[in-house]
């Protein structure tokens, strides 16, 4: 599978797929309800810190939850409930971001896994980037790190919880297109109603893969190939992470 950006700049999914995403993501729930976990890999019980995307919460992230404490992780919430998109400087949000991961490695003594669905993925691949000793890995759920703002179905959503429309130039565009310096892995799907999926893919640097799966934007939270995905990922032993099988960049 190709894993370049493709030529043309990418556009928003079409209004069908995007009407489709409820009944999708009910249809993904159902079929994670019954979802045999026991073949996930046991956790080593180190800290997770998972991240909501635009206009949910905790709630929204109880399925992932629930599964990374099951296999034995140490998991917390990003403590600002309903995410509505950084509010003034974004270097100060952001650092105030870091400051509570910073807070949970050192509860543990140990580095910090950072899960982001969608916008929070964008957060948790940036707080990687000015923490990155405290951080283990990154992992994202269509996270479109690569847009620029346009290429969505959500902008008018962003503007009313926000404020502000989402505005991407050339030189954040820039920034938030950079991979951090840890394991970095890019869950996304092509059926994706809500971004491009061109979007949410790496350049490939070093330690840094994206791995395609088959479902919907909304329900990438309690998707079953999502959920064996950052299992396997989160089982990967420190310093010796290992690219997933199904990695994009893989024959």
């Amino acid at each position: 599978m190709d894993n370049t950006f493709a030529a043309n700049t990418p556009t928003a999914p079409s209004l069908g797929m995007f009407g489709m995403e409820p009944f999708r993501a009910v249809a993904e729930y159902a079929s994670m309800r019954m979802m045999d976990k026991q073949a996930l890999p046991e956790g080593d019980g180190h800290p997770v810190i998972i991240f909501p995307g635009l206009a949910a919460d905790r709630r929204s992230l109880v399925p992932l939850r629930n599964c990374c404490e099951d296999l034995g992780y140490a998991v917390y919430d990003w403590e600002h409930g309903f995410n509505i998109g950084p509010q003034g400087d974004v270097d100060t949000w952001l650092e105030n971001l870091a400051e509570h991961v910073r807070g949970v490695a050192a509860l543990h003594g140990r580095r910090v896994s950072l899960i982001g669905w969608s916008l929070g993925g964008i957060y948790a691949r940036e707080i990687a980037k000015i923490r990155a000793p405290l951080v283990r890995q990154v992992v994202t759920l269509g996270t479109p790190f690569a847009g620029n703002g346009r290429d969505n179905n959500v902008a008018w959503l962003y503007r009313l919880v926000n404020g502000n429309p989402p505005i991407v130039d050339d030189k954040l565009a820039t920034r938030l297109r950079t991979t951090p310096p840890v394991p970095t892995t890019s869950i996304y799907s092509r059926s994706d109603g809500v971004v491009a999926w061109q979007t949410c893919l790496l350049d490939g640097s070093f330690e840094a893969e994206n791995v395609e799966v088959d479902g919907s934007h909304m329900g990438m939270p309690w998707n079953t190939q999502v959920l064996r995905i950052v299992a396997d990922r989160l089982s990967q032993p420190e310093g010796a992470w290992q690219r997933h099988a199904r990695d994009a960049g893989q024959a």
